[in-house]
């Protein structure tokens, strides 16, 4: 049972509240436009199940800003059907970090454009930043995104692009013009940078900027996988594409 839900609310704000424990969601934002979320505390456990922190869906024009969570699913989730979100100072451990998606469960689902993640804080969290869809699913778009000046503390997978295993079909969301820059902090596992797309629609105009991070422990590489994209890696280092997997050179400071 979620905690608090608003569906069909325009130009509202919701300020200074704390959550503890939901059964389910805590905080959820449906079909709503021009919402402005601010001072939000969510407290759940590690291991409680699809307690996301703020959930948004089917909205426009959504600001979240200096925000803390911890809970056992994504610290803000924002689902399909949504354009214009902002997330800023959002404080996010433990959890399974913030997350576009899942896109792509429900033949319905449309698209989800323009969304801006920046100046967060990610500590031991399951994920970093990450789209996530459905394989089998409509063809639906996710474009327009940028991650930027974020912090990992021991995220186990700073930044991922993940297609579910479930179905025969791959994926049909087209994910395109994604940014993530300015991304620096450890890694809890080797695999610092996991972009999966799609067979059937390959990831476009996928950017790297200035990505530094380490593996938790000194003296041991970090890597990042592609599989179905070709990314842009900017601040002048060099891309090696061998089967699908890139590794990308230490001048973006991966420690490989």
């Amino acid at each position: 049972m979620t905690s608090l839900r608003f569906i069909g609310n325009n130009n509202g704000k919701i300020q200074n509240i704390n959550f503890q424990n939901s059964k389910s969601f805590h905080l959820v934002i449906n079909n709503c436009v021009a919402v402005d979320i601010s001072g939000v505390h969510v407290t759940a456990p590690e291991d409680s199940p699809n307690t996301d922190g703020i959930h948004i869906s089917g909205s426009s024009h959504v600001h979240v800003t200096n925000c803390q969570i911890s809970g056992g699913d994504d610290c803000v989730s924002i689902g399909d059907s949504t354009t214009d979100i902002s997330i800023e100072g959002v404080t996010c451990g433990p959890g399974h970090g913030i997350s576009v998606g899942s896109l792509g469960k429900y033949a319905r689902e449309t698209g989800v454009t323009g969304v801006h993640v920046k100046n967060c804080v990610l500590t031991g969290t399951t994920n970093g930043v990450r789209i996530k869809t459905w394989n089998g699913s409509p063809a639906l778009k996710a474009s327009n995104f940028t991650f930027e000046d974020i912090t990992m503390n021991k995220v186990s997978f700073p930044i991922i692009i993940a297609k579910a295993t479930c179905g025969s079909k791959p994926s049909a969301v087209q994910i395109s013009d994604i940014i993530y820059q300015n991304i620096k902090g450890t890694s809890f596992t080797t695999l610092a940078v996991n972009l999966i797309c799609s067979s059937g629609d390959p990831c476009q105009g996928v950017q790297l900027n200035n990505i530094d991070l380490t593996y938790q422990d000194a003296g041991q590489k970090v890597a990042s996988m592609c599989q179905n994209v070709k990314p842009t890696v900017n601040e002048g280092a060099e891309s090696t594409f061998n089967n699908n997997i890139v590794f990308i050179s230490t001048m973006l400071r991966l420690n490989l």
